[in-house]
C-alpha cells in the first residue's frame, strides 16, 4: 500500500469502519495496520459502501478482479473523497502524457509567488488527502494521471488542463481511445461555470472537442 493509501486509510478512519488488502501483507504488519487486513477470501464475501482504490490497481489483471469488476460502481479514488469534503474550494487539475509534473510545479510555485495558499497535490507524489490545515481561500493544484481520472465517480474541477496525448498506457485503457476519454473526463465533468484548457495542436485532443458534450468554457492553448 503506497502513499495514497496510506493517506486515504488516515483520512477516513477516524469516522468509518475501514478494511484493508494489499497482495503483500508485510506492508500491513510493517505499517501496524494489521487489525484492519483482511485476506482475498474475507474481502470477496464482504459488502462495502465504497472500495478506495489505489490508481495503479488493474482491475482486470488483479487478485480481486472478479469482484472489484462486479462491484465497480462502488469504485472510487482519493480524488472523489477529496471533492466531497472540499468542493468549494478552487480546483486546477493538469494532466497530459508528458509535461504535467513540471507544469503543476511552475503553476504552484506562481500562485504562491502571489501570496495563495496553494497545494500542490495529487500523482506528483503529494496525496491529495494528506493535506492539513485547509482553508476557504486554499487553492488545489492537481496533477492527475489517467488512471486516478478514469477510476473517478464524483471528482470536479474548476480548471482543466490537458497539455497534450500520445499513445500511452494502451496496455491499460485497451485502445487510444479508452486513453483519451479518461483523460477527457476532467472536461466532460464540468459545469458551465468552469474552464478547459486544452492543446490547440493535438490530434487527438481536437477531434475529442468536436465529438464531446462540454458545459465548460473551453480555451484553446498553442504551446
Amino acid at each position: 500500500m503506497g502513499k495514497t493509501g496510506i493517506s486515504g486509510y488516515q483520512y477516513l478512519k477516524k469516522n468509518n469502519q475501514i478494511s484493508l488488502y494489499d497482495d503483500n501483507k508485510n506492508i500491513f504488519i510493517e505499517k501496524n495496520f494489521k487489525k484492519s487486513l483482511l485476506d482475498r477470501n474475507k474481502i470477496q464475501r464482504s459488502k462495502f459502501d465504497f472500495i478506495l482504490i489505489s490508481p495503479g490497481i488493474n482491475i482486470n489483471k488483479c487478485n480481486l478482479k472478479n469482484y472489484l469488476k462486479k462491484n465497480q460502481k462502488k469504485i472510487i479514488t482519493d480524488l472523489d473523497i477529496f471533492y466531497s469534503h472540499h468542493s468549494k474550494n478552487r480546483i486546477i487539475t493538469i494532466t497530459g502524457t508528458n509535461g504535467k509534473s513540471t507544469t503543476a510545479k511552475l503553476l504552484d510555485l506562481i500562485l504562491k509567488d502571489h501570496k495563495k495558499d496553494s497545494r500542490l497535490c495529487g500523482n506528483i507524489g503529494n496525496p491529495i488527502l494528506s493535506q492539513k490545515k485547509i482553508s476557504k481561500k486554499t487553492l488545489f493544484v492537481v496533477e492527475a494521471s489517467s488512471y486516478q481520472i478514469a477510476y473517478s465517480k464524483l471528482f470536479k474541477t474548476n480548471y482543466a488542463v490537458i497539455l497534450n496525448i500520445s499513445p500511452d498506457h494502451l496496455e491499460r485503457h485497451g485502445s487510444i481511445e479508452n486513453y483519451v476519454s479518461a483523460k477527457f473526463k476532467l472536461i466532460t465533468n464540468q459545469s458551465k461555470k468552469d474552464y478547459a484548457y486544452v492543446n490547440s495542436e493535438d490530434k487527438y485532443l481536437k477531434k475529442k472537442v468536436k465529438k464531446s458534450k462540454i458545459f465548460s468554457k473551453i480555451i484553446k492553448v498553442n504551446p
